[in-house]
């Protein structure tokens, strides 16, 4: 069964800093004295609402302490702009980037907020005249300004997808270069990659992201994972998820533990071996 509580606080995440940084990631705080690894995403990486992520998952089968620097609901910029974690995983045997969603970055048609990158901040004029009949000032959220955006008009928003896509590229290229050391670029999902080319429903996680754009960015990484949640975690549900009643919605939107026992488990044979070719470069 679930864990269900009446409250917040469903869950201990033993909230914690690293250095100068702003942002308080997932605990139990991990030492930097010695060798470790970094896991750097979003929600998944952060591990909403499961008692052992795969970052947990990975230091109990390798050993190696794993720094969980997975902040919810993050884009690339949130890292591109904090030279405390860019310098943590530069410093790390390993940094596993999980591929994130191509929603909560600033671009071309709209900017998010710098820190919370799932918060819409304004619409550029560009998308104001694309869009004349949609009120911007309702959205709070990418994930709902885009779905609407999607249904007012798919034919519009091809060209807003296009230069998210583009964005997304560019940012994720970014990010991998600015990380001194060892790189293993994650996909973690239910399904794999879209062989799509462009454009795409903002309604798939990661949004908007196909196989193309990782191929497109993944020279940029020592390794690529691809890890697709089997059936066992599909049927999972929110078994053994710790939320209040509130937060079941979320709960479901999110890997279970199972899932993230597959991911900690392929990420420890992935990095054993990349490790044992530290020396070579993609």
């Amino acid at each position: 069964m679930a864990y269900a509580y009446p409250g917040e606080g469903s869950l201990d995440y033993y909230p914690c800093h690293y250095g100068a940084s702003k942002l308080v990631f997932r605990g139990p705080k991990k030492s930097l004295s010695k060798p470790y690894v970094v896991a750097i995403g979003g929600t998944e990486t952060y591990g909403k609402f499961v008692p052992r992520p795969y970052a947990a998952v990975l230091e109990s089968i390798t050993g190696r302490g794993v720094v969980n620097l997975g902040w919810m609901n993050a884009g690339p910029d949130v890292f591109l702009n904090d030279f405390e974690v860019l310098d943590i995983a530069s410093r790390a045997e390993v940094t596993i980037v999980q591929v994130l969603g191509a929603q909560n970055l600033s671009n071309p048609f709209y900017s998010v907020h710098p820190r919370r990158n799932d918060r819409f901040l304004r619409a550029s004029t560009r998308l104001r005249n694309l869009y004349r009949d949609v009120d911007f000032t309702e959205f709070h959220f990418t994930r709902h300004m885009l779905q609407t955006l999607f249904q007012v008009s798919p034919h519009r928003f091809a060209e807003v997808s296009a230069a998210l896509q583009a964005t997304w590229v560019e940012r994720m290229g970014q990010l991998l270069c600015r990380i001194k050391g060892p790189r293993l670029l994650l996909w973690m999902g239910d399904v794999a990659p879209s062989q799509a080319k462009l454009g795409g429903s903002p309604y798939s996680d990661p949004i908007l992201v196909n196989a193309a754009m990782i191929e497109q960015v993944r020279d940029h990484a020592n390794a690529y994972l691809e890890v697709v949640s089997s059936h066992e975690a599909a049927i999972e549900g929110t078994e053994n998820m710790a939320f209040s009643p509130m937060e079941r919605p979320a709960a479901e939107g999110v890997p279970g533990p199972v899932a993230h026992q597959e991911v900690g488990r392929a990420l420890a044979a992935a990095i054993a071996q990349l490790l044992g070719h530290k020396g070579q470069t993609p």
